[in-house]
């Protein structure tokens, strides 16, 4: 059997608040760091884009504290910002991506920085530069995107990354080859992500952020009639009103936290208000699995939890109560970006997949 060449990769998650760096050998971490960046370093910048050459120089810095050679390093690849819509793979960073975030021409957030960090470090050490299923992953058909309304028609907004490595997963331990499964995989996490994936894509979701099921700390959806009374009638701004859908909503509105242990210590405990709540958020993803099964024709290879909540085996008992009797239900508890990043990067290397362009 040949031996498979040895790659250094070099991973890249940067945050609002830290920057997380890896070093994968093929699929060995050498190492994980975060960087931490306090609000004084940060606020003397005025736009995140601002704040490249300040990281960049830390990231160089730690791996000189690893004694690593920054020419031993074949490629650099970053978690995605937020770009066009796009399908789901690994995309080889180019100018238009950089001029994109450059421009905050889809929004501003912190993981922009990804791709011009991963571009700038490569050119320096004249490697390639990729970012892996980046949000803006939208790969949904023309007849989920109808809403009923025109002017809002549904779009994507998932845990691509998580939710395509933990495909890979479940399709390696089915034996079976990625783009011939059929999974409906259900990301758990502050969001969760209910999608229907078929061959590889996904073909539709609950919305990340405001609906599907409610969350540790979103509302989901609700309904909108009553929703607009509400904010009428309690004179709402649109931040404030943005604010206790996402971010207060949830665990956070019916019980006062967003933490599950803690949820499930008040059960243990007797609290009956904490186990209706909790069993409600069981029943409401369950009900999204099943609708997320109807779109594949109930014809599943495994319905699949992962992210945070996964690990609770409380949660996951109560979903698979209700949707065992659809397939089977595997569980892959938590979520391992730097991971799913560096394989992205890999399977380029090796020639198992094709670099997509921007």
């Amino acid at each position: 059997m040949k031996k498979k060449k040895i790659q250094k990769i070099l991973v890249l998650n940067p945050g609002s608040t830290s920057t997380k760096v890896a070093l994968f050998e093929n699929e060995k971490t050498l190492f994980s760091e975060t960087i931490k960046h306090f609000p004084f370093e940060l606020q003397k910048y005025k736009r995140i884009w601002d704040q490249y050459a300040f990281r960049k120089s830390l990231i160089f810095d730690l791996l000189e504290r690893h004694n690593i050679n920054r020419d031993s390093v074949d490629a650099v690849v970053a978690r995605g910002g937020l770009f066009k819509p796009l399908k789901g793979g690994t995309y080889r960073v180019n100018q238009r991506m950089i001029q994109d975030v450059r421009m905050a021409t889809y929004g501003e957030h912190a993981s922009n920085l990804g791709c011009i960090l991963a571009y700038g470090i490569a050119w320096e050490i004249n490697a390639p530069a990729f970012v892996v299923d980046p949000p803006s992953v939208d790969e949904m058909t023309p007849l989920a995107r109808y809403s009923g309304l025109p002017e809002l028609p549904r779009t994507s907004i998932v845990h691509a990354l998580n939710i395509h490595a933990t495909a890979r997963i479940a399709a390696k331990k089915l034996k079976k080859k990625f783009w011939e499964t059929r999974f409906v995989i259900a990301h758990l996490g502050g969001g969760t992500s209910i999608t229907a994936v078929r061959e590889g894509r996904i073909i539709d979701c609950s919305h990340g952020l405001s609906g599907g099921p409610f969350t540790p700390t979103r509302t989901g959806s609700l309904p909108v009639v009553e929703l607009i009374e509400l904010a009428y009638s309690q004179k709402l701004k649109f931040e404030e009103l943005k604010k206790k859908l996402v971010g207060k909503g949830g665990l956070v509105a019916y019980l006062g936290t967003h933490n599950a242990e803690e949820v499930e210590k008040r059960i243990e405990d007797g609290d009956e208000e904490a186990l209706k709540v909790y069993q409600a958020m069981a029943y409401q993803i369950a009900k999204e699995i099943g609708a997320m099964a109807a779109v594949l024709n109930f014809e599943l290879d495994a319905i699949v939890l992962t992210g945070g909540l996964a690990r609770s085996e409380m949660l996951t008992k109560w979903i698979k109560k209700y949707v065992n009797k659809i397939t089977r239900v595997l569980v892959f508890p938590g979520e391992d970006e730097l991971e799913a990043l560096a394989l992205g990067a890999l399977r380029v290397l090796r020639g198992e997949e094709e670099a997509k362009e921007y």
